[in-house]
């Protein structure tokens, strides 16, 4: 494994759980109603479980798309400016992420209003899903739960992108979308007092920081010079 794919995973798979202060907003509301309608026949993690394995399996299949966009970078492989840039959008978009999470980016919050628009288009067909009372129909509303764009999600589909392969793409998105999980399944399972503790400021500033740290080593190393070679876009 590269380098640089170990630096990707590791900060995909930190911003997933770090950002959980910003999941737990967006989408702890949907989470716990996830487990409300459970019967008697149906244990509510098994919902959740559910929901979050389409949500996840969303990010995966978008991952690879992105990857499997950005092989086509592979054509530029003699113009470097064009592969650096690649990392340099990731690093700087973690960055613009991290910040965010701090609360000392908010224009980042276009992007959740864009997505707010998207969602509009999608809540009729959510409703085939709902209740979610077995574990087939919380899987499907999670995988058009997936699909919703916001700030986080576009943060690692550009590092997605950058990876140059459908698989290391995939193995992206995955990793974020296994960093959410812990957070997301303590929303669903715990709903509005859970949400009210990642609300704090604290939580907040410290998520924000690591994420930033992992955008500001990206551009450390682009710094010192990029090797690029003939399996992915860039290695270090």
């Amino acid at each position: 494994m590269s380098p640089f794919l170990q630096w990707a995973l590791g900060a995909a798979l930190l911003a997933g759980f770090m950002g959980g202060v910003h999941c737990v907003g967006m989408c702890g509301g949907i989470v716990a109603a996830v487990g409300a309608p459970a019967g008697r026949s149906q244990h509510p993690w098994r919902l959740h479980l559910a929901y979050n394995a389409g949500r996840i399996a969303s990010y995966g299949v978008a991952g690879a798309l992105a990857g499997a966009l950005g092989q086509g970078g592979l054509l530029f492989r003699g113009i470097a400016p064009v592969q650096q840039a690649f990392f340099a959008i990731a690093s700087l978009m973690l960055l613009a992420m991290g910040l965010y999470l701090a609360g000392a980016a908010p224009f980042v919050s276009r992007i959740e209003a864009v997505g707010g628009r998207l969602w509009e288009a999608v809540r009729p067909y959510s409703r085939r899903f709902l209740p979610a009372d077995t574990p087939p129909r919380a899987f499907f509303l999670g995988t058009l739960w997936g699909w919703l764009p916001c700030g986080l999600v576009y943060t690692l589909l550009l590092t997605a992108l950058a990876m140059g392969s459908p698989l290391q793409g995939a193995m992206i998105m995955l990793a974020f979308g296994l960093g959410t999980l812990p957070n997301l399944l303590a929303a669903g399972m715990l709903a509005a007092r859970y949400r009210t503790l990642v609300k704090a400021k604290g939580p907040r500033i410290a998520a924000g920081a690591l994420v930033a740290g992992f955008g500001i080593y990206g551009l450390f190393r682009l710094g010192q010079g990029l090797a690029f070679d003939a399996q992915g876009l860039l290695c270090l």
